[in-house]
């Protein structure tokens, strides 16, 4: 079967009533257009609606997807920053709707970032700007932004991010630690508004993704408990008794 077919066959799921994950006509347009086995290694399991592990990251399954760009609602000629670009999927659907021009993406993963680039490119978006990135910085050089999508949970939205959203903006983000809620967050914060459970990998920070140099906060303090653990006396040899000392 023709991988066009499949993906329409992927859409015409994900818009089920019995499902409903894609609404709108701008998403669902846009995930009909975009090459989604450009992005997964598998052209067999491409439009099957599950996720992929991949370096150590995980791509979203296309109903996760849809969820995230229907709750994002952008429209085109936004300015748009995705923050956790994986492996560029996400970005080409948002460039379908918005523009390639308008969309920036960025993920601390150094090689995720070449491998979007590289998957944008084979797709035929490379004027989707992807660039390696603390993602709860942003990406300040290019705000504002009327629509941030955060790709990655956490406790509380960055104050970066809100700072980098346009009047009227939008940003959509899982928080919490346990249980997680897809949440859409206003530019004055006056209302944040849950869209339901979904479950993400946390927001990383520097020293803390998967090629890095080292986790500083894990790999130094097992070798520094290794070492002391090492260098600790145990039994009789931890407390020296002087026996002669005793009559």
């Amino acid at each position: 079967m023709e991988l066009a077919v499949l993906r329409d066959d992927m859409v015409d799921s994900l818009e089920h009533p019995s499902k409903g994950f894609v609404a709108s006509d701008e998403v669902s347009a846009a995930m009909r257009a975009v090459p989604r086995h450009e992005f997964v290694e598998d052209d067999r399991l491409a439009y099957a609606d599950r996720s992929f592990e991949h370096r150590g990251t995980r791509v979203l399954a296309p109903s996760t997807a849809a969820r995230l760009l229907e709750a994002l609602d952008a429209s085109a000629g936004d300015s748009v920053l995705v923050v956790g670009a994986g492996v560029g999927y996400t970005a080409a659907v948002l460039a379908e709707i918005v523009g390639e021009r308008n969309v920036h993406a960025v993920d601390i993963t150094r090689s995720l970032v070449l491998d979007a680039r590289a998957n944008l490119s084979t797709a035929g978006y490379d004027g989707v700007f992807v660039d390696r990135r603390n993602g709860a910085d942003g990406l300040p050089e290019y705000a504002p932004f009327d629509r941030i999508l955060v790709e990655a949970a956490a406790v509380e939205p960055p104050r970066a991010l809100i700072d980098q959203l346009a009047p009227d903006g939008r940003l959509v983000i899982p928080l919490g630690t346990g249980e997680q809620s897809l949440t859409i967050v206003t530019d004055d914060e006056s209302a944040s508004r849950p869209l339901g459970t979904v479950l993400f990998a946390p927001l990383l920070a520097d020293g803390e993704h998967a090629d890095a140099v080292e986790r500083n906060r894990t790999v130094r303090e097992d070798r520094e408990r290794a070492d002391r653990a090492r260098e600790r006396r145990t039994g009789w040899e931890h407390d020296w008794i002087d026996w002669d000392g005793y009559s």
